[in-house]
């Protein structure tokens, strides 16, 4: 049984390096997934690993601590409405209002192991295609994107949201139960660590941003850093999509609702009189 100090640690620990408020309803999840860590690292039990996580934080075990608590969970075109608004609204508005500017970019972040950001790659290649476009997916964990930069996937992940015609299409079987997405996919996306709780000015402004089903896991301050950081980000007349759980109505003056469900926009900047 974890001690009390040691979940608080854990809780304090993952609050500061990624945000995630571990609440005490969610006790069972620290031994499922820190067991795996805790054998890695040569402890005998995980009441172990805290203790010393608590009493001596290395970094390689605080991160390793973190990647494991933090949810990975992902599917292609997930929840496909998003997706239906972005091919059918928001991305014509942004070709018709950048034609002869400059690619467009776009950003999906908490991007876990690439569905999402592959995903959009395969549908502005199939919708849009000859139109410059840059997306960029980043997440918390270098293990997770270095998964994602190599576009590996099971029969069972590919099988996830993507139709026989998809599979055929963008990936490459490389035996029974593995794919590879295709080349043309795969070049299309750039992988890269981030922290949301960070600056994000080192990847520049981005056109559409995707942070979907990641703010459920903060507490209501948290989701105001992270959305402000966000708001900088993102042009004027882009687009931030959000999950469906989600909202910016009291946390956030940076963001004004749209009228499709989980997409806000830029709030209009007031003009200096």
């Amino acid at each position: 049984m974890i001690s009390g100090p040691d979940f608080l640690a854990l809780q304090k620990l993952l609050a500061e390096r990624s945000g995630m408020a571990l609440t005490s309803d969610k006790l069972y999840l620290v031994a499922s997934r820190l067991n795996p860590v805790a054998q890695k690292h040569g402890f005998r039990s995980v009441i172990e690993l805290m203790a010393a996580l608590r009493l001596s934080p290395r970094d390689a075990l605080v991160n390793a601590v973190v990647e494991a608590m933090v949810t990975h969970e992902s599917l292609f075109f997930r929840d496909d409405r998003p997706f239906e608004h972005l091919c059918r609204t928001i991305l014509p508005q942004l070709i018709s209002a950048r034609v002869g500017r400059r690619p467009i970019r776009i950003w999906s972040a908490a991007c876990s192991s690439g569905q999402e950001p592959y995903s959009i790659a395969m549908l502005v290649a199939e919708q849009f295609a000859g139109w410059p476009w840059e997306i960029v997916g980043t997440d918390i964990s270098q293990p997770i994107v270095t998964k994602a930069s190599a576009g590996i996937f099971s029969s069972f992940e590919v099988k996830r949201g993507l139709s026989p015609e998809r599979i055929a299409r963008h990936f490459r079987r490389i035996d029974d139960q593995t794919f590879i997405v295709s080349d043309q996919i795969r070049k299309m996306v750039r992988f890269e660590t981030h922290n949301l709780l960070e600056s994000a000015l080192r990847l520049g402004q981005f056109d559409i941003i995707f942070c979907r089903n990641v703010l459920i896991y903060f507490d209501t301050a948290t989701k105001t850093k992270v959305l402000d950081l966000l708001a900088r980000q993102l042009a004027p007349d882009g687009a931030l999509f959000l999950g469906s759980a989600d909202t910016v109505l009291g946390i956030t003056s940076r963001f004004v609702a749209g009228q499709e469900r989980g997409v806000v926009r830029p709030a209009p900047v007031a003009k200096v009189a």
